[in-house]
């Protein structure tokens, strides 16, 4: 699949990316280098290969959840919140950020 120019300029408008217009040119050619390389890769027998539901087939040790009594606050939630500004209920109360 080969990317010229002018869609190179569209996707970049789309994706409200502003780029020169000397890095256009470029840009389409390593699009299309990377098209090459998908098609490539659709060229490879998969058939009779089992699809992979992670590159990395490791069950990672579990352990429970519980309170240590020498961690950084355990158990003393007045402690933890003592030099905050602003607290509610051994809550940190900050700005709103999401609107």
């Amino acid at each position: 699949m080969s990317i010229d120019k002018d869609t190179v300029r569209k996707v970049a408008r789309l994706a409200r990316i502003a780029e020169p217009e000397e890095r256009l040119e470029p840009l389409a050619k390593e699009l299309s280098d990377i098209f090459g390389w998908i098609e490539q890769l659709n060229e490879v027998d998969v058939e009779g290969v089992e699809a992979m539901a992670s590159t990395v087939d490791v069950s990672l040790p579990m352990r429970a959840d519980q309170l240590q009594g020498g961690s950084i606050g355990g158990g003393q939630p007045d402690n933890v919140v003592a030099n905050a500004p602003k607290t509610e209920d051994n809550f940190f109360v900050v700005p709103r950020v999401v609107e």
